[in-house]
């Protein structure tokens, strides 16, 4: 599958959270239940936030110590995952 699909898929069903990229990367594929290589990890990511499909996805939120790394759709992203999913 599209590694860009999965992730947009994944993005429209489940809350994905963590302190690094590199954990992101551990839960979408512990969700996919498939590895992804890293540097093309890295790559969609870059690919759909360019694209606009994903809000920036590292972030620092109010009184917080430290960024962390979630997984949020646009508008955009949104509609082409649920046409992806049929839904």
């Amino acid at each position: 599958m599209n590694p860009a699909h999965l992730i947009l898929r994944i993005g429209l069903a489940h809350f994905v959270s963590a302190p690094t990229a590199e954990a992101a990367q551990v839960e979408i594929e512990r969700i996919a239940g498939a590895p992804l290589d890293a540097p093309a990890f890295a790559t969609t990511i870059a690919d759909l936030l360019a694209n606009g499909l994903i809000r920036d996805p590292v972030r620092l939120e109010d009184q917080a110590l430290q960024c962390h790394w979630r997984l949020e759709l646009t508008p955009e992203g949104v509609a082409l995952a649920r046409t992806l999913t049929g839904a």
